[in-house]
């Protein structure tokens, strides 16, 4: 008859380590299947409000004029569209005028004729163009009105002063919709995407909190505070925000797909390597080195190393990497170790 060696107790696996039940209730030992979830975890950053670029416009003339008289409008005062802000007189303006009358009356194109082209070029308002084919008569002055409702954010026009083609007479802007500028880590931009909702509050507005996306990464980082700026839309119809104000910020963030995903725990991270502590079943646990994705607040993604419906452990995993550890040194000391002497068999 034929021998077969047996052992004296189960033959190890390579890089597996076996736990007694015993232990493994002392340990405290837990492990948790592997699942395909959404990684997200919210950036906590400060912001600033600033205007939208988009919604700020100015007051100004394309020929020299006089300021005859400055509505009562200061500097931080709400107005609406339409709303008369400056009266002025321009000589180049009235003789464009007076042309304009002149072709009127001799049966000419109207506003599509030479006349009525330079009036529009010279930006001349038009209630003033109506008032000259009513009347047939250039008016001594006339009123540049708010173009968008608003807030005055610059006063410059004062009775009586001359001003030049493109002087900022007035500066306004519409704040129901306002920008919110956050400092975000260089470390944290890769996990943004445009449309990532964010929630901002602010301490002079308790209890109030304002909903937002984001809109814009600004292609930049600061050399002196390692940031990059984030551009967050806020609607802001109730004008609570002002500019400048600062806000705290809560930027949500992920992958925004499903991917292979563990609890934080579960991670052994040595700083070169990251370690999960596979479970194998009945006492057997198998360190496998994996490469990690997005970090979450309460998972962290996977891509390479294990996959859906695995079992990691994350409760005293560092116990069974210290002791696979321990293993691996005392193999490499002796990596022939001589067994339990085999134990023959018969076989018939």
């Amino acid at each position: 008859m034929d021998y077969i060696p047996v052992y004296d107790g189960p033959e190890e696996e390579e890089g597996v380590v076996t736990v007694s039940p015993g232990r493994l209730q002392r340990t405290g030992v837990r492990s948790e299947l592997v699942s395909r979830q959404v990684v997200g975890r919210p950036l906590r950053v400060p912001g600033v409000v600033k205007l939208d670029e988009r919604m700020v416009s100015v007051v100004t003339t394309r020929a020299d004029a006089f300021v005859e008289e400055v509505a009562d409008v200061t500097t931080g005062a709400a107005v609406r569209k339409g709303q008369p802000l400056v009266r002025l007189y321009s000589p180049e303006m009235a003789a464009a005028g007076a042309q304009y009358v002149i072709e009127l009356k001799s049966g000419g194109a109207a506003r599509s004729g030479g006349a009525g082209l330079k009036l529009r070029n010279l930006g001349v308002p038009e209630g003033a163009i109506t008032e000259m084919e009513r009347t047939g008569k250039v008016p001594p002055s006339m009123t540049w009105t708010a173009p968008r409702d608003g807030l005055i954010l610059e006063r410059a026009a004062v009775d009586g002063m001359m001003t030049e083609a493109g002087d900022v007479l007035f500066r306004l802007a519409d704040v129901s919709r306002v920008w919110l500028v956050a400092d975000v880590p260089e470390r944290e931009v890769g996990v943004l995407r445009l449309g990532n909702a964010a929630r901002s509050t602010f301490r002079g507005l308790p209890g109030q909190t304002f909903d937002g996306r984001v809109d814009l990464v600004y292609p930049q980082v600061s050399p002196e505070t390692r940031t990059v700026k984030v551009r967050i839309e806020i609607e802001n119809l109730d004008g609570l925000l002002l500019p400048d104000m600062y806000a705290d910020v809560e930027i949500e963030s992920g992958v925004g797909s499903a991917v292979v995903a563990v609890p934080n725990d579960a991670i052994l991270d040595t700083g070169s390597r990251q370690v999960v502590i596979l479970d194998r079943g009945d006492g057997r646990f198998e360190p496998r080195p994996v490469e990690i994705g997005a970090r979450g607040t309460d998972v962290t993604e996977i891509t390479t190393g294990i996959q859906a419906g695995d079992r990691v452990v994350t409760g005293a995993n560092f116990l069974i990497d210290a002791e696979s550890n321990i293993k691996a040194a005392l193999s490499a000391l002796d990596p022939k170790p001589n067994g339990p002497a085999p134990m023959a068999e018969a076989r018939p």
